[in-house]
């Protein structure tokens, strides 16, 4: 039999009842300036990696070549470029739960406000950087100023919305991450563009400052919503950490989509990262006399805004169908882009550039769906911590070693780097499996989880 609300309504929240639920006043305006800030989010985050070939011949190659220029430290160059990416989300993923743990306690706009104004600086800071210690030490003040964001939006996004609409909510401001990347990969680009010789890609840093602190700002304004507003629920008390802990370890479709998105993360970050190098090191022409990278930028946000907000609507309604239709999604689509992410290694561009897209269509078709997942199963009053945890896996295990390590795998094949695609494309059908997997635990998990106390 299945569990209910305290008010009533069935845990799961059914597709009527939840349509009937109104949702608040405002709510729109702060999906509008969430969206906005997740934008400069991912802008912020990929004009890194537009401007790295600039970076990687001003920063180290200069500063190697003026006194210590030996082979050993050359072939450690990609490595190095890696770990401007790496030390990033470490920071986050480690200042993640921090935030999580202060977002159950105090104002989440507040700290929403405080983090878009830190990486906004620290942004702006990684343009003044003359020395690659000094732009590494400013992209972990990024990654902390993010720490603070990201596990906390989704939570005033599932406090805003029920459990039927929540899935297509959380697609649409997933949308910024793709055409955010690509409006950093086009920024970085066309700015380095202007004097490839000199310092022009230091632009692509400061042009992001000012309107991250317009919208810190704004967010300082903003009103909480109530904490399990959207699943008819009034939070409880605060409880011990630990124990939130424990109850999402014993939750098996959090784990499981813990897994498959750290997958599926290690394979974004290292291919977002690097293929910008890929391109230009494979010479890749113009096409109708665009730029390769412009073109990737393009064909990023393309694939972001059909597949994101796609993702989500597909995922909900299969729900009633298939209960598990989240993971359906998610995974099925995985294991779809492995097989695009190979072929674009081995046909000539531009006919490449069609796999490309479809790599990325099927990466992005999951975003929505594995993320509304994290919201559906867990207590809302435990729900930052749900994420923040979530945040800390996927990075830790992902994205914050995997622009290192297909460098370093680079570095051990006279820099090319096919055999780390090939090596990405592994974690990709792993992330797919244990995706599928997760299926048949989720009718289950998300009825208990407004009961899942400990």
């Amino acid at each position: 039999m299945q569990p209910t609300h305290p008010s009533g309504v069935e845990g799961q929240g059914s597709a009527g009842t939840a349509r009937s639920q109104p949702v608040p006043r405002g709510a729109w305006i702060a999906i509008c300036l969430l969206l906005l800030i997740n934008l400069f989010n991912y802008i912020d985050r990929w004009v890194l990696a537009a401007t790295v070939p600039d970076i990687r011949k001003i920063l180290v190659l200069d500063a190697e070549s003026s006194g210590a220029a030996d082979e050993p430290k050359m072939r450690l160059v990609m490595s190095k470029m890696g770990l401007l990416a790496s030390a990033f989300m470490v920071f986050y993923m480690v200042t993640a739960p921090v935030f999580g743990f202060l977002a159950e306690r105090m104002s989440r706009w507040l700290l929403i406000g405080i983090g878009v104004t830190l990486w906004s600086l620290a942004s702006g800071a990684s343009g003044l950087a003359t020395t690659f210690t000094m732009l590494l030490v400013t992209r972990c003040f990024v990654g902390i100023g993010e720490g603070a964001y990201g596990p906390i939006a989704p939570t005033v996004i599932s406090d805003l919305y029920p459990a039927a609409k929540r899935g297509r909510v959380l697609s649409w401001f997933y949308v910024a991450m793709p055409v955010g990347s690509a409006l950093g990969y086009a920024l970085g680009g066309q700015l380095a563009a202007i004097d490839p010789t000199g310092e022009s890609w230091r632009w692509a840093f400061y042009v992001v400052v000012i309107p991250g602190l317009l919208l810190g700002a704004w967010s300082f304004l903003m009103r909480d919503p109530q904490r399990g507003a959207a699943d008819r629920l009034a939070a409880p008390p605060r409880r011990a950490r630990a124990k939130d802990y424990l109850v999402l370890l014993r939750t098996p479709s959090y784990v499981l989509n813990t897994l498959g998105m750290t997958a599926m993360t290690f394979a974004m970050g290292a291919l977002a990262f690097w293929m910008p190098g890929y391109l230009k090191d494979n010479q890749v022409e113009r096409l109708l006399g665009i730029e390769p990278i412009t073109i990737f930028g393009a064909i990023t946000a393309l694939a972001g805004l059909l597949a994101t907000p796609a993702g989500g609507i597909v995922g909900d309604a299969l729900r009633k169908p298939f209960p598990g239709s989240y993971f359906l999604v998610s995974g099925a689509a995985l294991c779809l882009c492995v097989p695009c992410a190979l072929a674009f290694l081995v046909v000539p561009f531009p006919t490449a550039w069609v796999f490309v897209f479809l790599a990325e269509f099927f990466l992005f078709f999951g975003l929505g769906p594995s993320n509304t997942i994290v919201a559906n199963v867990t207590h809302p009053s435990m729900r930052a911590t749900g994420f923040a945890m979530y945040i800390f896996v996927i990075h830790a295990l992902g994205d914050a070693i995997s622009p290192f390590l297909v460098g370093w795998i680079a570095d051990g094949f006279d820099g090319r780097l096919e055999p780390g695609f090939l090596f990405v494309a592994g974690f990709m059908l792993l992330g797919g499996v244990f995706w599928l997997c997760g299926a048949r635990y989720l009718e289950r998990d998300t009825a208990a989880a407004p009961h899942r106390m400990d």
